[in-house]
């Protein structure tokens, strides 16, 4: 059943960090109230939030007391307790439910719900153990990639072997959890989809972000991406396929690898907003986080409309100082910082979205600023 959700009621939000800071913000613009659970006293979401749950995200006293004071309750990360999100889906409203959380939690189970909606996924094979894997090596070419089914982002819990000299180099993942190995996708680009449904059905889909990566780490992304019109369509189709399959309620990132000859490949899910979809707060009419809280509160969405191409370029630890050296040699970025307390080395601090009317010359400015240089 779809509750509607009313500006003055309370939103309460599992993780305080500076996903769930934006969208307590967006809801904020709305007249909501926030109510953040966070183990950390002083997080992002914390500190723009009305009531601040300093807490486990298992600890099942607090999840209680987040039930109380909230009329609906969203989640900013996939990584939190299922079977806690399961019961307090019996006591409080969860529109997104716990089985979407069950599903991209654990890639075994998430390439599962990606190829039964019938999308394209890499081949792959399932292994329990460093002995399965030399087993079945044979299955899939060099060069692979084999990951930890549970855990990992930015490149941990990920190793590539680019021949058999490399296998030993995996074997401790598996002290972690079963993995899969994917064969390699000789793929040209990389792009996401933001797609965002309602529980009425009614889906959207922020505009294709092309992402490049430095060190795994999202470094920009381009918006629109620099792929053919027909891939681009094509992409946002698998999006809506996934997210009709999972019965989705709010957001989903869809990872993907563009092929040499226009083709997709779906790369990984994220049940959230998403750090390839910030670019959308300037960007768009409206952003991820206040298409968001549309979704979860039962409202009606928007039909996303892209003002300027744009860019959105993360700001790391190490760049926190340029970048503030640098402020007023660049007038028209706008600069988001999460209020992260320590600024470390490759730690998210926040982002800056350009937009313009020449992508080209954009990237040449943030590469010569400086502020970006390894």
């Amino acid at each position: 059943m779809t509750k509607i959700i009313y500006p003055g009621q309370t939103i309460g939000i599992i993780g305080g960090g500076q996903l769930g800071r934006m969208m307590a913000l967006a809801a904020k613009e709305a007249g909501f109230k926030i109510a953040v659970l966070e183990p950390s006293m002083d997080s992002p979401g914390g500190q723009v939030a009305d009531v601040r749950i300093v807490a486990p995200y298992d600890d099942e006293a607090a999840l209680e007391e987040l039930a109380e004071v909230s009329d609906v309750i969203t989640y900013e990360f996939e990584n939190i307790d299922y079977e806690g999100l399961k019961r307090l889906s019996q006591m409080a409203y969860v529109p997104q439910g716990a089985e979407l959380v069950r599903i991209t939690q654990d890639r075994v189970t998430e390439k599962e719900a990606i190829m039964n909606a019938g999308c394209p996924v890499a081949p792959y094979l399932v292994v329990n153990t460093y002995e399965e894997l030399l087993a079945n090596i044979d299955r899939i070419s060099y060069p692979c990639i084999v990951k930890t089914a549970r855990g990992g982002y930015d490149g941990k819990g990920q190793q590539l072997l680019k021949s058999a000299e490399d296998l030993p180099l995996a074997k401790g993942l598996f002290s972690h959890s079963q993995c899969i190995v994917e064969g390699f996708v000789p793929f040209v680009k990389e792009v996401s989809v933001i797609v965002q449904r309602n529980g009425n059905g009614e889906s959207y889909c922020q505009p294709v972000g092309e992402n490049i990566h430095v060190h795994h780490i999202l470094h920009e992304t381009i918006v629109p991406a620099r792929i053919k019109e027909e891939t681009s369509l094509a992409a946002e189709r698998e999006a809506f396929k996934i997210a009709d399959y999972i019965n989705l309620v709010g957001t989903l990132a869809v990872e993907m690898f563009v092929l040499e000859d226009g083709g997709i490949v779906i790369n990984e899910l994220a049940p959230r907003p998403h750090n390839s979809g910030h670019y959308s707060i300037e960007a768009c009419n409206v952003s991820q986080f206040h298409q968001h809280i549309r979704a979860v509160c039962g409202w009606p969405l928007c039909k996303p409309q892209l003002w300027a191409p744009s860019i959105m370029v993360n700001v790391l630890g190490q760049h926190v100082m340029p970048l503030s050296n640098s402020i007023a040699k660049y007038p028209e970025w706008s600069i988001h910082l999460y209020g992260k307390a320590e600024a470390k080395v490759n730690r998210k601090m926040g982002h800056v979205t350009i937009m313009t009317k020449n992508l080209e010359e954009t990237l040449q400015q943030i590469e010569s600023s400086g502020i970006w240089s390894e």
